[in-house]
């Protein structure tokens, strides 16, 4: 029974962690967890996919049809840039390739060049709305990596997060710290065959 109550009281964290989450409130999966923890006086934590499994329903239940609408609408929108990057070997990352998209979402997409300048001159070519752009480092392995991030916004309100980063990096995959899965994304092709086949798929582990 004790292993029972433990376990039903980590999913209640989970539920907790992803309210946060959805609502705002928390931006990060460690302050929602930690914070769901604290408020529920629970010793053990979820794990992060415990809680986006949790976030994935509340934003089921929230959102209703609507939602499916809206990431049919980002990756269809996804895939008119990704046309306009093709050179730049483009790949859509993030809940929009998940398929996991709720409200607030944004469309990740990671590109590939040895001066972002060039990247960011074809979307200023094709006219989009920057809002703006930066530099951001990251240290993974010990080791600092900067990219460069042009944040779009369309004539839809839904925005656009284009990441630049080195061409020696194009090969390498990198681990979800939310899945625990490798971060494949979909490339051009990829994302147009699933849209005239299964345009709601879901990448996510079972």
């Amino acid at each position: 029974m004790k292993g029972n109550r433990s376990l039903d009281l980590k999913k209640r964290v989970a539920r907790e962690a992803a309210i946060l989450l959805y609502t705002l409130q928390e931006k990060e999966y460690k302050q929602a967890k930690t914070k769901a923890a604290q408020t529920l006086a629970a010793r053990g934590l979820p794990s992060n996919l415990e809680v986006a499994k949790e976030l994935d329903k509340i934003a089921e239940e929230r959102e209703g049809r609507s939602r499916q609408e809206r990431l049919l609408q980002m990756r269809r929108e996804a895939l008119q840039v990704m046309e306009l990057l093709k050179k730049f070997n483009p790949k859509l990352t993030g809940s929009v390739w998940r398929g996991t998209a709720r409200k607030d979402s944004d469309i990740d997409i990671v590109t590939f060049a040895s001066a972002p300048k060039n990247v960011l001159a074809q979307l200023q070519k094709s006219n989009f709305n920057i809002a703006k752009t930066e530099w951001l480092s990251v240290t993974k392995r010990g080791r600092k990596e900067a990219s460069f991030h042009i944040h779009l916004t369309l004539s839809s309100s839904n925005e656009v997060e284009v990441v630049v980063r080195s061409p020696e990096r194009i090969d390498i995959k990198e681990r979800c710290e939310i899945y625990g899965d490798s971060v494949t994304g979909l490339s051009y092709l990829q994302l147009e065959r699933v849209l005239e086949e299964n345009p709601l798929q879901k990448f996510v582990p079972k």
